[in-house]
């Protein structure tokens, strides 16, 4: 999609959190900081504690679009069905997926938008920023980060040059280097394959479940390497270890049966409507 075309897109930010509200803080700073902003962001909630709704409400003061959110009860790790709850309120034609401890630099919402293209989603990738570096971004609310920084791990990922986004082809297989931290969908294509796998919780594979349905569609991906730049917050792990599970299962039984869509996913939440109201305050007339 060139440059005019996307500037025509609205696009909705969702990002997800749960229980970090310091992390969510400075992800939303880099989001009003954007060269060209989203048309609103939705903070999709795995069921935080009040305190991140308070939070919320004060950033909402002065945040440059409308900011919304939607919250579940917490139980058990569930980012899939957040994200389904997200997109099926969203306005925008185009979803960008952003997590909750990853940090978007300034040309994020542009280089996604830029390389937005039909029948693909967009793939980023991540810098890391170990505990110090991490620590310095929340007390500093520091937003940028140089390739260069002290204790920043996969520190290619954090140079920008945007010629290399010209060297990306669509394809129509791959596991490797799918993470929905950093992702981009037309929401017709996520609602065609009917967003994610809701029976896949716990941490692990929801994204590449995802992603195989999506190929099974027709629907390629485009990975972006040297764009659509953000910066993951170190925190403990979450992973399982390495050991199979259910949600292995689940992806295996993607690939064998080459389905398109989930048997419970986004469409459970567009039959009935949810109330997301912008945060920002009503401008007294």
């Amino acid at each position: 999609m060139n440059t005019a075309s996307a500037d025509h897109v609205r696009v909705s930010l969702i990002v997800t959190t749960y229980n970090w509200k310091e992390a969510l803080a400075l992800v939303l700073l880099g989001v009003s900081r954007q060269k060209r902003m989203p048309d609103e962001v939705i903070v999709a909630d795995d069921g935080s504690d009040a305190d991140t709704l308070e939070l919320l409400h004060a950033v909402a003061l002065d945040f440059p679009v409308p900011l919304r959110t939607v919250w579940q009860a917490h139980t058990g790790f569930r980012v899939g069905e957040a994200r389904n709850r997200a997109v099926a309120v969203a306005r925008g034609d185009y979803v960008i997926l952003l997590d909750g401890d990853m940090v978007p630099q300034r040309e994020f919402i542009a280089d996604h938008m830029g390389a937005a293209r039909r029948r693909c989603f967009t793939q980023g990738m991540r810098a890391l920023a170990g505990r110090t570096l991490r620590d310095r971004m929340l007390q500093r609310k520091q937003t940028d980060v140089s390739p260069i920084s002290d204790d920043l791990s996969q520190r290619g990922n954090a140079l920008r040059a945007p010629v290399a986004r010209w060297m990306s082809r669509p394809r129509l297989a791959g596991r490797k280097l799918v993470m929905s931290c950093n992702q981009g969908f037309w929401r017709s294509d996520f609602i065609e394959v009917n967003g994610f796998d809701e029976r896949m919780a716990g941490w692990g594979r929801e994204d590449t479940e995802l992603a195989i349905r999506c190929y099974n569609a027709g629907i390629a991906r485009l990975q972006l390497r040297h764009v659509a730049l953000a910066v993951h917050l170190d925190h403990a792990p979450r992973g399982h270890g390495g050991a199979r599970t259910e949600n292995d299962v689940f992806l295996s039984e993607s690939e064998a049966s080459g389905r398109i869509r989930c048997e419970r996913g986004i469409d459970r939440h567009l039959a009935v409507p949810v109330d997301a109201p912008d945060l920002r305050p009503r401008s007294e007339d």
